[in-house]
């Protein structure tokens, strides 16, 4: 697969790097704060609000020690945003290439009338919708991390966008689905354009991650005007089941 050329001009320049390159880190550590469990070298969210685990540095050798303590031995660790070289006894469960994507001036942020706001109500149609489409990950409180829309036909949920990671300055766009039968009528890009209003109306920009394979949303994220910033691996691993292996 050919992925265009990485985003250039003022808002290429005026992105952290530093915080886009690790941004569970800084949500975490930032206005996420409040989910985080773990240290000063590794964080992660609850369970039951997303399968995020975020590490300050891959350089630092109390890392691999850390991350047990965090999960438990034989627990599951998802990452993204780096590749290390994994110590004896961890084994890789997955591993995907993926993209950043984030906005550009091109991008006409927009709010949408019949968008309706979703909430611990509507959870089990949310993982329903999720469980349908697989956009990636999304738990039983995953709406507690912002602002989660949808669309309803008949009273039924048949498309959503909401809001995840929120590194300092920045909100990811997630969780964005569209039921096969109501494909290919705008609604995903409508509520993507809604997300980002309301991103952008309290002083954030937006950003997204997809997989790489997932060429034609990419291809719709680059037509409302994001941009490709890097590409990025996400994977899972598993920790020793005993321990003392791995320990240093």
């Amino acid at each position: 697969m050919t992925l265009p050329s990485p985003a250039t001009g003022d808002v290429s320049r005026e992105a952290d790097a530093t915080i886009l390159d690790n941004p569970a880190w800084h949500a975490l550590t930032g206005p996420h704060a409040h989910f985080a469990l773990g240290n000063d070298l590794v964080r992660k969210y609850p369970d039951d609000v997303a399968p995020f685990l975020a590490v300050r540095t891959w350089d630092d050798p109390a890392v691999w020690d850390a991350l047990i303590d965090l999960v438990g031995p034989g627990g599951e660790v998802g990452f993204s945003g780096a590749d290390p070289v994994l110590p004896p006894g961890w084994d890789v469960m997955w591993r995907g290439e993926g993209v950043q994507l984030i906005e550009t001036p091109a991008l006409k942020a927009r709010p949408d009338e019949e968008a309706v706001e979703l909430g611990a109500a509507d959870v089990a149609e949310m993982l329903a919708i999720v469980e349908r489409n697989q956009p990636g990950p999304f738990r039983p409180r995953t709406h507690e991390l912002g602002r989660y829309v949808g669309i309803r036909r008949e009273g039924h949920l048949v498309a959503m966008a909401g809001e995840r990671l929120h590194p300092t300055g920045w909100t990811e766009i997630s969780a964005v689905s569209t039921d096969p039968e109501f494909r290919r009528r705008g609604l995903a890009s409508r509520l993507v354009l809604d997300v980002a209003f309301h991103i952008r109306e309290r002083g954030d920009r937006a950003m997204m991650h997809a997989a790489a394979t997932n060429v034609n949303a990419i291809a719709t994220y680059e037509r409302l005007g994001f941009a490709l910033r890097r590409t990025t691996t996400f994977a899972g691993v598993r920790t020793p089941v005993d321990a003392s292996v791995a320990r240093t």
